[in-house]
């Protein structure tokens, strides 16, 4: 099953990689009054991890709120 897993990686990984050679056009981000030029798969990349660790604050976030509400009714 490990080996499963290892190829798995392995596909994902090359994907990732051919994704960011094809796409290494440099945009232009506009926000406010900055502008900050970088590669796209760079950009896509910064996105996804803000996207991550949002999502695992707002679920570290909402599994307290649930345990400290069950805790109140226990007492």
């Amino acid at each position: 099953m490990r080996l499963v897993y290892c190829c798995i990686l392995l596909i994902l990984l090359t994907a990732v990689l051919v994704f960011a050679v094809q796409n290494n056009e440099i945009v232009t981000i506009r926000y406010l009054d900055r502008n900050i030029s970088c590669s796209l798969a760079l950009l896509i990349s910064v996105v996804y991890l803000l996207g991550m660790v949002s999502g695992w604050t707002v679920v570290g976030y909402l599994k307290r709120s649930l345990q400290r509400v069950t805790e109140h009714r226990n007492d």
